[in-house]
């Protein structure tokens, strides 16, 4: 009996035993700022992972926010539902704890309801300490207007987590500039403000009140059972995978020191200025049967990505980057799109997280932007589908696979942590660092041999004149066969000239080549024996 006694005196005696329930959020947990009635607007360079929108009202001045924009929608309406239901609930939570109203300066809260019975003010540095226990709910009731003074701070100890944080407030909440704010804060009936270099990882929502922020980071709190995000399932590569450079219909040219891993080819047109001794696989200078599956792989991954219907649309094309942080998922960009600065790519600790950027125009970057992979993130699952050229600019640093439907630059200094393909246009390479991450050993080498180290060069077999204007002669002594072909490309890899080579000596009419270079390879079936340039005059 005395031990029964003991355990309700406990039981009444521990503040940590609070009954505190967290609210359902219904579609508000889906946003990081919203207002039921009330314009939401940013100034500055603010930086958004979640929903933003308003149910009455309108949205202004955001740039990309990683989660979607909703002004009077079917989404909207159901958050404001779901806002209210909320706010109900937290107002209806009886309170166990009654601190004054100067909240922090080291103070330390265990779990609990909190009731501030006026307007409240945070300062320095607030400890919320969960004992241990991650679902430990805080409920903070502040019955007035709310402040922040510079540079405050909320921490988490413990084990509390932001997304069981909740605070209540009945009146305007204002944040000072170098605040730090954790949890879900609901006001009722009046506005907010964050200023610059303000944090939040949780929520801004009001009932009725306009929202204004100027250059913050905010973003939704995961856990609580928030989904995990996977991202979409990348796609089968094939032979496709084991090529760093990669052009389905266009030459693959590079100038300069350039370093390559994977194999480096050409489906159609040639592949040059590239140090074999610089390329880990196989260096392909012509078309081959490994080129053919790869361009026939490619347009299947392209068309698969294509398809991938998108989870976030971001608005702003051309400020993309800017410090924006992406979470695993499939986005689009409907416009020629420029990465300047930074864009980072936040894992959220799921080393296998895919992440998908389907450009609808050209994609470029400035000069030394960056891509920044975070919490796991791998190169190898980061996929750019860009329908149109792309310009990789001197010193970008660049994540992931490009998979693109136009010509590619590459510009000195750029790193390339991934591959680069496109389906239609050439490949200008230009002193780079092709670090895709490949495992080449698991590449088959089949088809023809390419490598330079493999090429039979046959010192009697002799094209002239060079440079040429109406006719080229083609001489072969001592053939062993009588099944030569002359084949000619223009140097954007189109096959001009198909020559069957049926003598020692051939002549071949060429006037209706115009004047620039081209390049020849005279190949035995499936033997490349001579390869070259022309210049036609």
């Amino acid at each position: 009996m005395k031990i029964f006694y003991s355990l309700i005196i406990t039981l009444l005696l521990s503040p940590f035993m609070s009954m505190a329930q967290a609210p359902a959020l219904g579609v508000t947990s889906k946003f990081v700022l919203f207002s039921t009635n009330g314009a939401v607007s940013n100034v500055g360079i603010t930086h958004l992972t979640g929903k933003v929108g308003t149910n009455n009202g309108s949205n202004t001045g955001f740039g990309n926010v990683n989660g979607g924009m909703h002004a009077g929608d079917t989404v909207s309406a159901q958050a404001a539902v779901d806002l209210l239901i909320a706010y109900n609930l937290l107002d209806a939570a009886i309170p166990t704890f009654f601190p004054a109203p100067l909240l922090g300066n080291g103070q330390t809260l265990v779990p609990g309801v909190y009731s501030v019975p006026a307007a409240a003010t945070l300062s320095n540095q607030l400890n919320l300490d969960a004992q241990q226990n991650p679902n430990a709910v805080f409920i903070i009731q502040i019955e007035g207007p709310f402040s922040t003074n510079a540079n405050s701070k909320v921490n988490l100890l413990n084990g509390a987590q932001a997304c069981n944080v909740f605070w209540k407030v009945e009146g305007l909440v204002d944040m000072a500039a170098g605040t730090k704010m954790r949890g879900t804060l609901i006001v009722n009936n009046a506005g907010v403000s964050m200023n610059v270099n303000d944090t939040l990882e949780g929520r801004i929502m009001t009932t009725t009140g306009a929202i204004s922020v100027n250059g913050i980071l905010a973003y939704t709190p995961a856990g609580c059972g928030s989904p995990i995000l996977n991202g979409p399932t990348a796609p089968a590569l094939g032979r496709l995978g084991c090529f760093g450079i990669f052009s389905a219909d266009g030459p693959v040219q590079n100038a300069g020191i350039t370093t390559v891993n994977g194999d480096v080819g050409a489906n159609v047109g040639l592949t040059t200025g590239f140090d074999s001794l610089l390329v880990t696989g196989k260096l392909r200078l012509l078309p081959d049967t490994a080129t053919a599956s790869a361009a026939a792989e490619l347009i299947m991954v392209y068309n698969q990505l294509n398809g991938l219907a998108a989870d976030i649309e971001l608005l702003y094309p051309a400020q993309f980057g800017r410090n924006l942080v992406l979470t695993p998922n499939t986005y689009i960009l409907n416009g020629a799109t420029a990465l300047t600065d930074t864009l980072f790519l936040n894992a959220q600790g799921i080393s296998s997280a895919v992440f998908i950027i389907k450009v609808y125009g050209a994609l470029e970057t400035n000069s030394h932007a960056k891509v920044v992979l975070m919490n796991g993130a791998q190169d190898v699952n980061v996929y750019w589908m860009v329908n149109g050229a792309v310009d990789i600019a001197d010193y970008t640093i660049f994540m992931g696979n490009i998979l693109a439907q136009g010509a590619i630059s590459l510009y000195s200094g750029a790193v390339i942590n991934g591959r680069v393909w496109t389906g239609v246009g050439a490949i200008a390479v230009n002193a780079v660092t092709s670090a895709a991450n490949i495992d080449t050993n698991n590449c088959e080498t089949t088809g023809t041999p390419t490598n330079v180290a493999e090429y039979v060069v046959l010192e009697n077999i002799s094209i002239y004149p060079n440079p040429f204007r109406e006719t080229l002669n083609i001489r072969i002594e001592n053939s062993q066969t009588t099944a030569y072909t002359l084949r000619i490309t223009n140097a954007l890899g189109v096959e001009v000239v198909r020559q069957a080579l049926t003598q020692d000596e051939t002549n071949i009419e060429v006037n209706q080549l115009a004047s620039g270079m081209y390049f020849y390879q005279i190949s035995a079936g499936n033997q490349l024996l001579k390869t070259g340039k022309l210049i036609a005059q």
